[in-house]
């Protein structure tokens, strides 16, 4: 059909105002590239400069909502309305979740204590709380910094479940990503320390991808690695195994340091990232 006399055809949009093109594969590069610079913008024009990431399971409650799950679990077997191994299934369900939220308010403790020492240091020199941005562990976190009265970071990915932001992280600093290794790329690029508690496949992946990269040098910077809580990473994982089946190296045992209190992991993560960053000669910001 010939245009018609006289009339303007409407101009096309521009190939990166087009959603269809960018949505496609052809433009993933290009979606790629938009995850890498667009928080560098962010980061820079905030003054974030280091974080202390915080990472663990999602599943993880706080401890009013677990005993109080628990709570109902238990009334609801009192009353009769289910079969048996139903809620015996439920009671033993609340009771892990109950166990577990142990570890969420250590979390929560953790990023207080370590938002409040930063908040004493030049603003140019604070070590930002960085999570994983949902809920869980990476809630934690955030709430804790939030109550402390400091900023935090917040590294979202778009899940089909498990993966609403949480309210406290800083709304500026609030991240979400599509592409899992730009935002493993984040979690370690601000990185001067990690503490990891438990969790499941996300944070192996996550925490196996800290300690390979530290090990093979990867990346220059030689932070520590916490694993809080002893009774479960021990016991998740055999890391003696691999010395003794000559996987990894003896020094790389000192990879990683595990920890049980708040105290403890606070006063090691202060006086490392005071040894290695807060000193004139040293390797502050690599």
């Amino acid at each position: 059909m010939s245009p018609e006399k006289g009339k303007l055809r409407p101009t096309p949009p521009r190939a990166y105002l087009n959603p269809e093109f960018m949505a496609s594969p052809q433009a993933r590069g290009i979606r790629v590239l938009t995850e890498m610079t667009e928080p560098h913008q962010r980061f820079k024009k905030y003054g974030v400069r280091n974080t202390v990431v915080m990472f663990g399971s999602a599943r993880t409650l706080p401890p009013e909502v677990a005993r109080k799950r628990l709570e109902e679990a238990k009334a609801l077997a009192a009353s009769g309305t289910c079969a048996d191994a139903e809620c015996a299934h439920r009671v033993r369900i609340a009771e892990i979740d109950l166990r577990s939220s142990a570890y969420y308010e250590a979390c929560r403790e953790l990023a207080f204590e370590m938002t409040k020492w930063s908040l004493t240091l030049p603003e140019w020199q604070r070590f930002l709380v960085c999570s994983g941005g949902g809920p869980g562990i990476m809630e934690a976190a955030n709430r804790g910094a939030h109550e402390a009265g400091g900023r935090s970071v917040g590294l979202g990915i778009a899940l089909p479940f498990e993966q609403e932001h949480n309210p406290y992280i800083t709304p500026e600093l609030d991240l979400e990503f599509h592409y899992f290794f730009v935002r493993k790329y984040w979690f370690l690029y601000l990185a001067k320390a990690l503490v990891a508690f438990p969790g499941g496949f996300g944070t192996m992946d996550e925490l196996f991808e800290m300690l390979t990269l530290i090990q093979t040098k990867k990346t220059k910077k030689q932070f520590p690695v916490l694993l809080f809580g002893s009774a479960f990473w021990k016991n998740a994982i055999n890391f003696e195994a691999f010395q003794e089946w000559g996987m990894v190296s003896p020094e790389d045992r000192d990879l990683y340091i595990h920890v049980d209190s708040v105290k403890e992991a606070r006063d090691m993560l202060i006086e490392i990232i005071t040894e290695r960053y807060l000193k004139p000669d040293s390797e502050a910001n690599d």
